[in-house]
């Protein structure tokens, strides 16, 4: 199923998507759908490097050292 999502952007922000949408020979929504996603999985990916680290330090795991020795 698909929902229609209606935004609006600044004025140069539409621009350089049409540019890159032109540029790259796809639509704006393909586009606009990417980015979209790669933002959220970074977010994502942030989110638990930040609650993975907390729970690393607590262990004694703070370089990659440190990684690397558990792992070995």
């Amino acid at each position: 199923m698909r929902s229609v999502l209606s935004i609006s952007l600044p004025e140069k922000m539409a621009s350089e998507l049409d540019q890159y949408a032109k540029h790259t020979g796809r639509n704006k929504s393909d586009v606009v759908k990417e980015s979209l996603a790669i933002y959220l999985w970074e977010t994502r990916f942030q989110n638990a490097r930040k609650r993975l680290a907390a729970k690393a330090k607590k262990a004694g795991i703070v370089t990659e050292d440190d990684v690397f020795k558990r792992v070995s």
